[in-house]
């Protein structure tokens, strides 16, 4: 089942037995888990009818003991197992899965991974309960979960500021709405958040990130670049290379995708590549900067920057010194 109908489903109180929740996106899992959590119950009822159970802490028998249980004044027994993945053999709950209680809601997070499908417990959870994937986004759908995020919460986002996320926190989904959410506790309902208000209430820097080190490059802007990585070279602990590097990589590999497609239209360019359409200008901009040739010496100028940053090849240079002969050997490729 897909994310927003089993969200739909729990708020309509129509309620599955039993919700397996695995995969490598934690978020997704959260918030089903949580959801279920805080709409079964009133606090009076949560009180006797939600237990709440650790894999590393419990055991097959106990979660099937916890499930059979009766609701005490209520009409559900909600039993939740965070770190599921930790249980050995979920084989143990098959019979549990043939009948399960009918008042009872069992929900097991199985987190960073997912269990056999061919076991008897996965396939009778598919007949008579829910399985759900919880997949990690590709980096290029982050930038529009962010905006319906906000949307959702009554805000708007710039697609500059929303990148400048993205190329700072990364794909990981709870830590980008736990800095939203922390974001728009101080913001009127209604605004449209800037790159400006990201480094005032976050601490990035609307000039001195991989978004505007990428711009740079791609306009083989050498003043611009050098201040950027000049900036990151003082401030390495906001800027490490394990995170300037990918952001670069990332923006590289897409202009090599870029002049594949170049002569299609601006919207088929966006889709292709994976960006906002807001960007499209950038990388035709940038396009005519690095032919096919100049994007892989870039490439490679990359995997060379990587390497020396492992303390692969020539030792002694510091992280600073290896990003600008990286700037150096992509503008000038």
């Amino acid at each position: 089942m897909e994310f927003e109908q089993i969200i739909r489903d729990i708020k309509n109180k129509s309620f599955k037995p039993i919700y397996l929740l695995t995969g490598e996106e934690e978020y997704f899992i959260d918030q089903i888990s949580d959801a279920i959590e805080n709409s079964v119950l009133d606090e009076a009822e949560k009180e006797f009818n939600l237990t709440i159970l650790y894999g590393l802490e419990t055991d097959l028998l106990t979660i099937e003991s916890e499930a059979k249980r009766f609701p005490m004044m209520a009409e559900y027994n909600v039993v939740i197992v965070k770190e599921a993945q930790s249980l050995k053999k979920l084989d143990g709950l098959t019979n549990y899965a043939l009948q399960p209680s009918s008042s009872t809601i069992l929900v097991l997070n199985y987190k960073h991974g997912k269990p056999d499908g061919r076991s008897g417990f996965v396939k009778e959870v598919k007949k008579s309960g829910v399985f759900f994937e919880s997949k990690r986004l590709y980096e290029n759908k982050v930038a529009p979960w962010i905006d319906s995020y906000l949307k959702r919460k009554g805000y708007f986002i710039e697609p500059t500021a929303s990148q400048l996320l993205v190329d700072f926190l990364g794909a990981e989904l709870s830590k980008i709405s736990n800095e939203l959410d922390k974001l728009i506790i101080s913001l009127p309902q209604g605004v449209t958040i800037s790159p400006k208000t990201i480094e005032e209430n976050i601490g990035i820097s609307k000039d001195f990130n991989v978004f505007e080190l990428n711009k740079a490059l791609g306009d083989k802007d050498v003043l611009k670049a050098n201040r950027i990585i000049n900036h990151m070279g003082k401030n390495e602990k906001a800027h490490p290379i394990q995170m300037v590097l990918p952001g670069i990589y990332r923006y590289f590999s897409q202009l090599l995708l870029y002049q594949t497609v170049r002569n299609a239209s601006n919207r088929d360019i966006a889709v292709k590549i994976g960006i906002s359409p807001f960007f499209v200008n950038d990388y035709i901009r940038a396009g005519r900067n690095y032919n096919t040739k100049k994007v892989a010496r870039a490439i490679s100028a990359l995997r060379k920057a990587d390497n020396l940053s492992k303390g692969i090849g020539v030792t002694g240079m510091s992280n600073h010194e290896i990003l600008q002969e990286l700037v150096f050997e992509i503008i000038h490729s």
